[in-house]
């Protein structure tokens, strides 16, 4: 029986090393505190022969040196079922919500294996988000990946807000949210847009905000990752999986790291970086039982996009939208820079050749407008040729038709939120190119929903 206890001999903020005698531990089995089990550690790595380096999960207070504690020989497990859909988590089940705790007798461990290649399914239908930058720029394919990139205060996570009423409120499904080091106030106004707009009933929240400690904020992808899955593969539903911020959980993977005296990598960030986004992205796939479908936000420190860190996630995803400070400062919003935003299945085997051709068009026209901004900015518009002017101003018409007023801001612009059908979106870039508008003032398209709006 000795074998199953040990003993603390040190504590270092949220890091214990222990010490097992006749009982070997494995790498992340959890350790309970002897006179109060609800105190947990996780078992990191052996520093020596029956000592090793733990996490502490919860109360540190209430650990000290010498404290007996006991092998349960379990992974960390999360309470899971249907009971979680309208609910908002912490990572060990708590409620944070202040409803009872929900009475879940099944546990699914949080590290578990992606699917096989062989069992992933690629799927070809497009999903409408009803706002016209992405879906002509950068459009969301059912169980892909939509990545939204930008610095602080560009407004990712109104966009994502915006992405949650849309996609759930017009899509059959359900939603998971996982809240990675954000405030607690951002939090509580997600609880609230998403039971103002009735979809909560079909959603399940999971939150390690900023004030938690690093091992509990990373954590919380891993947690909404398994309830994803119990969702895709037991219930067989299709899923839209939200996350806000995967950078907070490569933030929190390398303050982990720090902690445990690890050598970082030369850009200065852990050197398992790559592997633990990984872990966490390949789980999110489709599969023959069910589809996942993730939204996930991306803070870009420094308005950086080439730091090592959120270059390492861009992989992953099927469609990027990049947040400009520059377009953010000019008043159009969502302040999405569409040349550096795309999608890798803009094909015309996907997205049809009227939208494939109207696409490239597009491009071409935003790539000249750029070019030709530079000249205006350093000698007028009166020194462009007519074409030029023309193909100018067709571009300003393009960038205004993209803006666009959301649901869930409303309440503070006073403007009412606008769904755009992709259609609507491309029949009006359409008219747009085609020069049906080149008698209408640019402005007049500014945070218009269609065309037909135009007075």
């Amino acid at each position: 029986m000795k074998k199953e206890f040990g003993q603390i001999i040190s504590i270092q903020e949220n890091i214990a090393k222990v010490e097992f005698y006749n009982g070997g531990l494995s790498k992340k089995e959890i350790l309970v505190l002897e006179e109060d089990p609800s105190v947990k550690l996780e078992v990191v790595r052996a520093i020596k022969k029956n000592t090793f380096l733990c996490l502490i999960l919860n109360n540190n207070e209430k650990l000290k040196r010498g404290a007996s504690i006991k092998k349960t020989g379990k992974h960390f497990e999360l309470p899971i079922d249907e009971q979680l859909l309208g609910r908002a988590i912490d990572i060990f089940g708590n409620p944070l919500d202040e409803k009872p705790k929900p009475e879940i007798k099944t546990k699914n461990e949080i590290y578990q294996d992606s699917p096989l290649y062989q069992e992933t399914v690629l799927e070809k239908e497009l999903i409408e988000t009803g706002i016209k930058a992405i879906d002509f720029f950068a459009p969301l394919i059912k169980g892909g990946k939509l990545g939204i990139f930008g610095g602080a205060g560009l407004g990712k996570t109104i966009l994502l807000l915006e992405l949650i009423h849309n996609v759930a409120f017009y899509q059959k499904g359900i939603s998971i949210f996982a809240g990675i080091g954000e405030r607690i106030r951002e939090a509580q106004e997600l609880y609230e847009v998403l039971q103002k707009e009735g979809v909560l009933p079909s959603t399940a929240l999971l939150f390690g905000q900023m004030n938690e400690p690093a091992v509990v904020r990373f954590k919380v992808g891993f947690c909404a990752a398994t309830v994803a899955e119990y969702f895709r593969d037991l219930k067989k539903k299709q899923i839209f999986f939200f996350v806000d911020n995967l950078y907070r959980f490569i933030q929190a993977g390398n303050e982990l790291s720090t902690m445990l005296a690890t050598i970082p990598s030369e850009d200065g960030y852990q050197p398992t970086l790559e592997s633990e986004i990984g872990k966490l992205q390949e789980r999110l796939v489709s599969t023959e039982k069910g589809s996942i479908t993730s939204i996930q936000a991306i803070y870009v420190p420094a308005d950086d996009i080439t730091d090592s860190g959120v270059q390492a996630v861009i992989p992953y995803f099927d469609s990027l939208v990049t947040f400009s400070r520059n377009i953010y400062q000019e008043g159009r919003y969502p302040a999405i820079d569409i040349l550096a935003s795309s999608s890798s299945i803009t094909s015309q085997d996907i997205i049809g050749v009227e939208h494939y051709e109207t696409l490239l068009a597009a491009r071409k026209t935003l790539e000249r407008h750029k070019e030709l901004q530079r000249i205006v900015s350093i000698i007028g518009e009166a020194e462009l040729s007519m074409l030029e002017r023309t193909v100018y101003h067709r571009a300003k018409k393009i960038l205004n038709f993209m803006t666009q007023n959301f649901f869930v801001v409303s309440d503070q612009t006073a403007k009412a939120g606008k769904y755009v059908k992709k259609q609507d979106t491309l029949a009006g870039v359409k008219s747009i190119l085609s020069g049906k508008l080149d008698n209408v003032e640019d402005e007049k398209l500014l945070f218009i929903g269609d065309l037909s709006e135009l007075k």
